[in-house]
């Protein structure tokens, strides 16, 4: 009987997950293992998910915009996603229940050139993404965190809630993440739609951008002209994939792997 896993979403097609799991999938040796896209509006996400184990699924990757209801349905949660306040990982356990993990802070931090540890940084996004990089940002000592969304409201109540500082306008920082949507759909979308200038991507800055397309994004092609080290989404995809991986399978996963079966 084939063991499934998947990633769900709205949307999800751009997903390059599956070829990166099923790549690692069969390194590990594990033929009847497979990784598949589920694209799940927010109106059947909680019972679509509740139906996936009778279907041989033994887990999922959440992204984009369910990781605050898949962290709601779940009977048991780590530490970790509870106070991040969203999950990304679902594990369908064999009495029934269903555990959530968030495996992005851990994606994030391994990703980073070097430490966050005194530096101040700037979050732009309020979804469950941001939510993990804010927690992971504040555990990893940065000094300040500030938060922008395009709706302040939401920058204001997920700031307060993690301990962070919400901006109306950004000011300079070390560290820049994109946790939007800006740049998936568009990629000419980068200045236009964030409260960014040239001069904020200076050299000495570390710019990341959660959004992954082939050739990279407007955003950290314009921080690399200018000087800044930069950080692909695709390299946090595998952190973060490898953690779910491990978790799923119980085995050492070969994140070399996945990373060149997302780099082609």
């Amino acid at each position: 009987m084939t063991t499934r896993l998947g990633v769900c979403g709205w949307p999800v097609a751009h997903s390059r997950s599956p070829q990166m799991h099923n790549a690692a999938l069969a390194r590990l040796g594990l033929a009847d293992w497979r990784y598949q896209r589920l694209p799940l509006p927010p109106e059947l996400f909680e019972e679509s998910v509740r139906a996936l184990p009778a279907l041989g699924f033994r887990g999922v990757n959440v992204t984009i915009p369910h990781k605050q209801a898949a962290l709601a349905l779940a009977d048991a949660a780590t530490d970790s996603a509870r106070a991040i306040g969203a999950a990304n990982t679902l594990t369908f356990e064999r009495d029934g229940s269903i555990h959530a993990d968030n495996t992005d802070a851990t994606g994030f931090l391994t990703s980073l050139p070097g430490s966050v540890h005194g530096r101040s940084a700037l979050v732009l996004g309020a979804g469950g993404s941001a939510r993990a990089v804010i927690y992971a940002l504040l555990q990893a000592g940065a000094t300040s965190v500030d938060v922008w969304n395009r709706t302040p409201e939401r920058a204001r109540e997920l700031a307060a809630e993690l301990g962070a500082t919400a901006a109306v306008e950004p000011a300079d920082a070390d560290v820049i993440v994109n946790c939007t949507s800006v740049g998936l759909h568009d990629p000419r979308a980068t200045f236009r739609d964030l409260p960014l200038c040239p001069e904020q991507l200076a050299a000495g800055r570390v710019v990341v951008d959660l959004v992954y397309r082939r050739g990279g994004t407007e955003l950290l092609r314009a921080a690399r002209a200018h000087g800044a080290a930069t950080v692909d989404g695709l390299e946090i995809l595998v952190g973060q994939g490898a953690a779910s991986l491990e978790r799923w399978t119980g085995r050492s996963v070969p994140d070399a792997a996945m990373r060149a079966a997302v780099a082609d």
